[in-house]
């Protein structure tokens, strides 16, 4: 079962206006290391959650804590267009 790692502090908006939280969840797998995947929360909730695949491996909780905390705007924006199925 996945778990909540982190809530960025930057946001990202959609094209059409929409404000989403980015937040960031990953369970542990069999082997004991971590996945991480990101969630795009709409403010507004008549909208749906977008989600991205695995976006990294790391071998702890803390450590994909530690990655989520160092991810840039860019890189929200493009994890945002893959979550969409769209590449920047």
């Amino acid at each position: 079962m996945a778990e909540f790692i982190h809530e960025h502090s930057t946001r990202v908006k959609g094209e059409d206006g929409t404000t989403y939280i980015v937040r960031i969840y990953g369970p542990e797998r069999i082997d004991g290391t971590w996945e991480g995947w990101l969630e795009f929360h709409p403010t507004d909730e008549g909208k749906p959650v977008l989600r991205t695949e695995q976006e990294t491996s790391q071998p702890n909780p803390m450590a994909v804590e530690y990655w989520a905390s160092g991810l840039e705007p860019i890189y929200l924006e493009g994890a945002f267009a893959r979550s969409q199925g769209r590449l920047l």
